[in-house]
């Protein structure tokens, strides 16, 4: 892939993905959601890929949303415009493997687009998250809407209308769910390649399966949920039986969290 605006490594099974726009502070500008078009065709059809970590350069933030500066492709016809969820998200785009979000610095606005996706986030102790599209005269509508998926409404709610005026904290974003882990900067990153390891290092058709199964449950009833649930479980062990030998699995690398 010729990639303008990221990093991309690939390493064991783990493709780590690093913002490379640190002078706009990770901003994403048309170049980038090409990019992440790619991105997630790439992880999505190429099986030595099990779990990607996402990551932002630079000393300042881990995204903050859109480039105000250089804007994105917009079609004249309003009816025609496409969420650039569509080329940053990779629930949108069906890739069903994880995704580990390391956060540092400042997360806001369209940042949402991957932490909504993301399956596990954890952040450094300088992180900070808010939605400033208020406080500029714009509705903040699309990110809110995912974020209400995985954290109270209320802390949705307060997060979209104060705007500028009020920054998450890392404690806060712990409290409610919206991060597993804070960490001091220096092992932010070391920490979230830990964790993609671990993840990589099971069977992949049943962390697929799992991603899958869960993500989806969102959009339907419980009864459906479970339903869609038991299906995923036969087609990911399609001869009746667990991929590997359980007594193999050990039991001494367990961590208490």
């Amino acid at each position: 892939m010729e990639l303008k605006t990221v990093l991309f490594d690939l390493t064991d099974h783990v493709a780590t993905i690093t913002l490379n726009r640190p002078e706009a502070m990770n901003s994403f500008n048309q170049e980038m959601l090409e990019d992440f078009d790619r991105i997630w065709q790439r992880v999505k059809f190429d099986d030595d890929i099990r779990v990607v970590v996402l990551r932002g350069a630079g000393d300042r933030a881990f995204c903050t949303g859109m480039d105000v500066k250089q804007g994105i492709d917009r079609h004249t016809n309003v009816w025609s415009q496409t969420d650039p969820g569509e080329k940053l998200s990779p629930k949108l785009n069906q890739v069903w493997k994880p995704l580990v979000c390391a956060v540092h610095g400042m997360a806001a606005g369209g940042a949402f687009y991957w932490l909504n996706e993301a399956d596990i986030i954890i952040c450094a102790e300088d992180a900070s998250f808010f939605d400033p599209h208020v406080s500029y005269g714009l509705t903040a509508a699309l990110e809110p809407i995912g974020l209400a998926r995985r954290i109270p409404l209320g802390e949705t709610l307060r997060i979209a209308l104060l705007g500028l005026d009020e920054r998450l904290s890392p404690e806060r974003a712990m409290q409610i769910g919206l991060v597993s882990e804070i960490l001091p900067r220096d092992q932010l990153w070391d920490r979230a390649d830990e964790i993609a390891r671990i993840i990589a290092a099971k069977p992949p058709a049943a962390i697929q399966g799992t991603v899958r199964a869960i993500w989806e449950s969102l959009d339907t009833g419980r009864t459906q949920a479970l339903r869609t649930g038991l299906s995923y479980t036969q087609i990911g062990n399609p001869i009746g039986k667990a991929e590997i030998d359980r007594a193999a699995v050990p039991r001494n690398k367990w961590t208490l969290r």
